[in-house]
């Protein structure tokens, strides 16, 4: 089975870049040459640059090696995908624009050859020069000049738009501002606010200066408490751990769950590193806090080194008339939540798609994909995270930090 399904995903893969080398490519030029074959060896090599980048963060390969695979290899990821949506698109263009021309543009003027001069007694033909004769040269065809200017508008598109997506990335996540009632916090603590910050994803693109930016970000808001909710990195504490250095200087007090993505990079290292850069992780325990429990649990991913999440552990003999707030990475712990009579889970992992129209897969595979909704008497809020894994790029789901004002009913 899965035999068939790898092979039929190469085949739709092969058949898409086939069709982008075809539409940019062999349909806007007029024969075989070198254009033909430079755009094949820019679709492959991009191809392999891609499956190298995630081939070396997933193998450990040596962390200069990642750095040079990953801004090619990603961005063509990133690039190939809405060159293809842009090309799918100009389909619809394609026969308007070609009725269109064929409307407005006389027929093109047939090849005639220049009649011979006539031929001086004693002399040879006179020839006419190639410059200024009367040889008629058919002008493009009208096939031609449309796979050009569809080609060239959905280019300019594709690299426009992930232009965009990475300069939002790399100038750091937006501050959003979300307030959530909650029935059993006191009086005492309206107002009380947590930064949450999911999926920084510091890896060979996004370093030390993105941390710095993401830190400076959290401390400008001036919460009460930062909630870090998984996916802290994509690499090893000795490849990684200067990167996330910043993370010392954040100014209040801050908790830490896992993500998947830690237990691709050394999850028990990297608990000891958060810890002694002043962090405190929540391997699914609780803290109780001056007015509300606060509690984290494991990512799903800990369950194949023994370490997922333990619901019970974490909430089973905890005091239900205090409020609770819960740190899981993935929003589908939120079943567990409500079993457990938690108030609100923070959570990340969705980065709202990241990649429009990854917004429809994500959706699927989540029950909520960005922002609050309630399920039963428990509230979940899923932040889009603030960087990017993969391609450093963004396109319908900006990056965000937010911060999370608890209101009490009581007030």
């Amino acid at each position: 089975m899965v035999i068939v399904f790898v092979v039929l995903v190469l085949a739709v893969m092969v058949t898409a870049n086939w069709y982008v080398w075809r539409r940019l490519f062999r349909d806007t030029t007029s024969g075989p040459g070198w254009v033909r074959r430079a755009g094949a060896a820019l679709i492959a090599g991009g191809w392999l640059m891609a499956f190298g980048a995630l081939l070396a963060e997933r193998t450990g390969a040596p962390f200069w090696l990642q750095r040079v695979l990953a801004w090619p290899g990603f961005l063509w990821l990133a690039l190939s995908i809405y060159l293809l949506l842009g090309l799918l698109a100009g389909e619809a263009v394609r026969p308007l624009l070609r009725r269109r021309l064929e409307r407005r543009r006389p027929a093109e003027a047939p090849v005639r050859q220049a009649e011979p001069e006539p031929v001086p007694a004693g002399g040879a033909p006179v020839t006419p020069e190639r410059e200024g004769s009367s040889l008629l040269v058919a002008a493009p065809s009208r096939r031609l000049f449309v796979s050009r200017v569809i080609g060239g508008a959905a280019a300019a598109a594709a690299v426009g738009t992930v232009g965009i997506g990475t300069y939002g990335v790399l100038n750091g996540p937006s501050v959003k501002r979300v307030t959530v009632p909650l029935a059993k916090l006191p009086r005492a603590a309206h107002g009380y606010r947590i930064a949450v910050v999911s999926d920084i994803h510091l890896g060979p693109v996004l370093g030390r200066g993105f941390a710095q930016r993401v830190v400076d970000t959290i401390n400008s808001t001036q919460p009460d408490l930062v909630a870090v909710v998984g996916d802290l990195v994509d690499g090893s504490v000795k490849d990684l751990g200067p990167a996330a250095a910043p993370l010392r200087q954040l100014k209040a007090p801050a908790y830490f769950v896992t993500g998947n993505h830690e237990y691709f990079s050394g999850a028990e290292q990297w608990v000891e590193e958060v810890r002694r850069l002043g962090l405190l992780p929540l391997e699914n325990a609780r803290t109780e806090l001056p007015w509300f429990d606060l509690a984290g649990v494991n990512d799903i991913a800990g369950e194949s080194e023994g370490q997922g999440p333990d619901f019970a552990k974490a909430l089973g003999d905890r005091d239900r008339a205090r409020a609770c707030v819960l740190l899981a990475h993935q929003p589908v712990q939120i079943h567990d939540a409500v079993k457990h009579g938690v108030d609100l889970q923070l959570s990340g992992h969705t980065h709202g798609g990241q990649l429009w129209p990854g917004n429809l897969v994500a959706a699927g595979a989540n029950p909520t994909l960005a922002g609050l909704e309630r399920y039963g008497d428990t509230q979940l809020y899923v932040s889009r995270g603030a960087g990017a894994w993969g391609p450093p790029t963004r396109v319908g789901a900006e990056s965000d930090i937010t911060v999370i004002e608890l209101a009490s009913r009581q007030a």
